[in-house]
């Protein structure tokens, strides 16, 4: 029996199909779900959200929100959620050193600080989701 799984955003509808099993960033790790889990709801992190159905795997680079397992479905209701085929990887590797400019220029009090590492963990995250799903599916033109 499959599990149903909804990903969603406060802008979208990210994602919302049967799988067989869902592996998420929870705030303590990564957690595995299994059609038939018991009960759980989590805090999620920053991290790669992988779902397998069949042979095929799909990942989404997730930021922060909330975990609700029930023993016939999954909702993942997160801050941001992109899938790795819509990554655009140099746009990803750019955020990333714009960010990290940002901490290294210095001038950060506060929240200020704490949005500025954030940026720079979502970045990260993009990047290393999109490379991932690269390096998967090998060289592009027989090369």
């Amino acid at each position: 029996m499959p599990l149903l799984l909804e990903i969603v955003t406060p802008e979208r509808l990210a994602y919302s199909d049967e799988v067989d099993m869902v592996l998420v960033p929870g705030v303590d790790g990564e957690l595995g779900i299994l059609p038939h889990h018991a009960p759980l709801v989590s805090l999620l992190g920053v991290g790669e959200l992988r779902i397998r159905k069949g042979v095929d795997e799909e990942s989404f680079a997730i930021v922060g929100g909330f975990l609700q397992v029930r023993p016939d479905k999954v909702v993942v209701m997160a801050e941001t959620a992109d899938l790795a085929s819509d990554i655009d990887l140099e746009r990803a590797q750019e955020a990333r050193r714009e960010a990290e400019r940002a901490l290294e220029s210095g001038f950060h009090e506060g929240a200020d600080l704490l949005a500025a590492r954030a940026q720079l963990q979502q970045a990260l995250m993009r990047v290393r989701v999109a490379e991932r799903r690269r390096h998967r599916e090998g060289p592009r033109r027989g090369g």
